[in-house]
């Protein structure tokens, strides 16, 4: 048993989780690094859908402008045609 011990790392190896790693600036520093990385990408992620909701949403508002002025518009019309009959 003692050979298998020493082939397979332990869980604390596997995840860092063990005070030496923190120590000797081991997988301690790498799994920052990877936090960092992750909160990079998460970041970039969320300025990119930003941007589409923001033209979205410009869109959008052009649309309901567009709308409210043709529909201001009809409304003009049909009381003009009601005042002169």
């Amino acid at each position: 048993m003692g050979s298998k011990k020493n082939d397979a790392p332990t869980w604390a190896e596997q995840w860092g989780s063990g005070g030496d790693e923190k120590d000797t600036g081991g997988s301690g520093g790498n799994l920052n690094g990877e936090k960092k990385t992750v909160t990079g990408n998460v970041k970039a992620a969320a300025s990119e859908t930003y941007v589409k909701a923001k033209a979205a949403s410009l869109v959008g508002a052009q649309k309901v402008k567009s709308g409210t002025s043709s529909g201001i518009k009809w409304v003009k019309e049909q009381y003009q045609k009601r005042v002169s009959k």
